[in-house]
């Protein structure tokens, strides 16, 4: 008879400093696209193939090395997935600008570092973004795609915020 895997609920988001300080050694690990990141009320299946359950607040986005805890004192390490991504290059840092100014007006979630940004593969993009001269790459890696001006969170560098 096959055995019915046992659910785990998680209900908190550690991050940050909170994960710094974290000294207790992780269960398991979760490994969710940028996509999947953004379910706060969603069942998944861990890297051990257990289910993980996550009961979190509404409108939480959960980023690579976020420490989520279970109802029963389990504790799960978020890993951002590699996923197929496009990262787009340009030969002057304006012409990168430039394509992010033109990819936000579409309200295309984009991950952004000073030489490249990235996205979710689109093939209409693909096609805007080259014919204004940019490279655009496919590749599988991990996709950090911004949160929003209206939203905190943390991230993988740290950036100085003049109100924090």
């Amino acid at each position: 008879m096959a055995r019915t895997p046992t659910l785990l609920t998680l209900t908190q988001r550690l991050t940050g400093s909170a994960v710094e300080e974290f000294s207790q050694p992780v269960s398991k690990i979760l490994a969710l696209t940028a996509e999947e990141r953004t379910r706060s009320r969603h069942t998944f299946t861990a890297e051990d193939g257990s289910l993980v359950c996550l009961q979190l607040p509404r409108g939480t986005v959960l980023q690579d090395g976020d420490i989520l805890c279970g109802t029963t004192g389990e504790r799960v390490h978020v890993q951002a997935k590699a996923e197929p991504i496009y990262t787009v290059s340009a030969k002057t840092p304006y012409a990168l600008l430039r394509a992010t100014y033109h990819l936000g007006n579409r309200h295309v979630s984009l991950e952004i570092a000073p030489n490249y940004l990235r996205l979710k593969p689109d093939s209409v993009l693909k096609d805007m973004l080259t014919a204004m001269g940019l490279d655009v790459h496919e590749s599988i890696h991990p996709f950090h795609p911004e949160a929003g001006a209206y939203t905190h969170r943390h991230s993988r560098t740290q950036h100085s915020h003049p109100h924090s």
